[in-house]
């Protein structure tokens, strides 16, 4: 097979370029079931692909283990186990990756804890298709 040239090249390039973010590896939390479907069909139908769990010790096991690598984690800030700020603290000590904060708290103070704490942004439920649309 015939290497491609460089103007060949710079066409797939460009072609994937006008695709970005489709394929956008998100891991997303929340101890809600319905939500959580609700959120991964979403991200679906913006060509993202979601990985979903529905506590966040398991989402940081997932994370630790490296076996799955994803570019975004959009987590619920309340859940039993571990909260969502809880979580957005320990993937910001230990890996270098982008935390969305989810909730349907939307008081001021709760808000500027996670953007204060890393947060790259602060979602509230229920998520609208336009507002995954522009996560990247």
């Amino acid at each position: 097979m015939a290497a491609m040239g460089g103007h060949q090249r710079l066409k797939m390039e460009d072609a994937a370029e006008d695709k970005f973010p489709e394929g956008l590896r998100v891991l997303a939390v929340d101890d809600d079931r319905v939500c959580l479907k609700v959120l991964e069909a979403l991200l679906r139908r913006c060509k993202y692909s979601p990985t979903t769990v529905m506590d966040a010790k398991m989402a940081l096991k997932m994370l630790r283990s490296g076996k799955e690598e994803f570019d975004l984690v959009i987590t619920d800030v309340r859940m039993p186990d571990m909260d969502g700020f809880k979580l957005l603290e320990l993937i910001g000590l230990e890996m270098d990756l982008l935390v969305i904060m989810l909730s349907v708290d939307w008081d001021k103070n709760v808000v500027m804890k996670g953007i204060n704490h890393g947060a790259c942004d602060y979602l509230m439920k229920p998520v609208q298709t336009n507002e995954l649309k522009n996560i990247w």
